[in-house]
C-alpha cells in the first residue's frame, strides 16, 4: 500500500527512526544557529543605523539624542539570584495556612492508610458580604432604653475591611474614587462614589495621631534632620509643602507659608506650650527691644504657658503690646 504522494506507509524500523531523529536534530541545531546569526546581524544593523542618525543630527547641528536609562520596572521584573542552599522557587517565609481541607478517596476493602499527600493551593477571594446586625433593645425598670453597640470599625454601613481596601488602593495604588466605585460595584458591593469619598476622608483621627507621634519620635531620636520644601497649589491658591525627615522617618506638612516662624511651628510637632528660657532672652537682647521689656520677660524665665492664647494674654497683662510679634517669634525658640 502506498500513499497518494507515492511514499510507502510501511512502518520504519528502529534504525531508520533513530537516523531520522538524528537528521531532524541536526537540522534544528543548524536553524537555531542561523537564527542567532540573523539576530546578531539585526542588532549590528540597528546600532549602525542609530550611529548614522546621530552623525546626521550632529552635522545638522540638531540636539543630541537624550540618554534613556532602563526603568525601575524592568529591574523589578528581573528574577532574583537564588542564594546557595535554597531551593529555587521558594521564599524565605512559608505561607500561613488559613484553611485546611481533607480530600477523601474511596479505597477498596483491605487497603492500608498511608497518611496524606499535602499540596499547597493559593487563592484570592474577593466577594461582597452583607451582614444584618440585630441589635438587642432593652428597657430598664427606670424606663431607660438600652441598645447593643455596633462592632468596632463599622461606620456608615460599611465594615473596616472595605475601608482598608479603599485606603490601600487609593493611597498606595493611586486608584481614583471613580475606579474604586466601579471596582467595588463589580465585585458585588453596592456603594456610591460619595460613600467611597466618605470612607477615605472621615474618621482620620487615628492616622493623624500616628503621624504626630512619628514626627515627635523622629525629632527626638534621629541623629540628623533633613528639610526641603516645594510649591503646592490647592483650591487654586499657592501653598508650600515642607518635608521633614531623618534616618528612619519622613513627614510632610502643607501650609500657606514657608517662613521661619512656620518652620519652627512645624518642628514643635503639634505642641502649643510656650516657655521663656535663656535662648529667648539672648535673642531679644540682639533685637531692637526696649530694656524694660527684656527685664519684664526675664522675670518669666522658666515659666511655662500651656497655649499661645495663655501666652498672649499674659503679655497683655504685662502691657507688652507694641512688640508682641517679636516676642512671640522669640518665645517660639524655647518651647518646653
Amino acid at each position: 500500500m502506498t500513499s497518494r504522494h507515492g511514499r510507502s506507509s510501511k512502518p520504519l524500523s528502529s534504525t531508520a527512526l533513530r537516523q531520522l531523529v538524528s537528521d531532524l536534530a541536526g537540522k534544528i541545531d543548524r536553524l537555531e544557529q542561523e537564527v542567532e546569526r540573523l539576530h546578531l546581524d539585526n542588532s549590528n544593523l540597528r546600532l549602525d543605523n542609530q550611529a548614522l542618525k546621530d552623525e546626521i543630527a550632529r552635522l545638522k547641528n540638531l540636539p543630541p539624542r537624550p540618554p534613556f536609562k532602563p526603568s525601575g520596572m524592568e529591574k523589578a521584573t528581573q528574577p532574583r539570584p537564588a542564594s546557595p542552599g535554597r531551593r529555587p522557587g521558594r521564599g524565605a517565609k512559608r505561607d500561613q495556612v488559613t484553611r485546611e481541607v481533607v480530600l477523601r478517596v474511596e479505597a477498596p476493602p483491605g487497603s492500608r492508610f498511608k497518611g496524606y499527600k499535602t499540596v499547597m493551593h493559593r487563592e484570592l477571594v474577593l466577594t461582597a458580604e452583607v451582614v444584618r446586625y440585630k441589635r438587642e433593645r432593652w428597657v430598664t425598670p427606670e424606663g431607660e432604653t438600652l441598645i447593643a453597640p455596633m462592632p468596632i470599625g463599622v461606620s456608615g454601613g460599611f465594615g473596616p475591611s472595605v475601608r482598608r481596601f479603599c485606603l490601600a488602593l487609593h493611597i498606595k495604588g493611586q486608584v481614583t474614587t471613580e475606579r474604586l466605585t466601579d471596582l467595588l460595584n463589580g465585585i458585588g458591593l453596592a456603594i456610591s462614589k460619595r460613600q467611597v469619598v466618605r470612607l477615605l476622608t472621615t474618621d482620620l483621627e487615628t492616622f493623624a495621631q500616628e503621624d504626630h507621634a512619628v514626627l515627635e519620635a523622629g525629632l527626638v531620636s534621629s541623629p540628623y534632620i533633613t528639610v526641603d520644601d516645594t510649591g503646592a497649589r490647592h483650591a487654586r491658591r499657592p501653598g508650600v509643602t515642607t518635608q521633614i525627615g531623618g534616618e528612619r522617618f519622613t513627614v510632610f506638612r502643607t501650609g500657606k507659608s514657608k517662613s521661619r516662624l512656620n518652620f519652627l511651628s512645624l518642628l514643635r510637632a503639634g505642641h502649643e506650650d510656650y516657655v521663656v528660657n535663656e535662648a529667648t532672652l539672648e535673642y531679644l537682647r540682639r533685637q531692637p527691644v526696649e530694656a524694660t521689656v527684656v527685664a519684664r520677660l526675664t522675670k518669666l524665665q522658666g515659666q511655662v504657658f500651656s497655649s499661645q492664647m495663655d501666652w498672649l494674654e499674659h503679655l497683655a497683662r504685662c502691657s507688652i503690646n507694641t512688640c508682641r510679634t517679636m516676642v512671640q517669634s522669640s518665645a517660639r525658640l524655647g518651647w518646653a
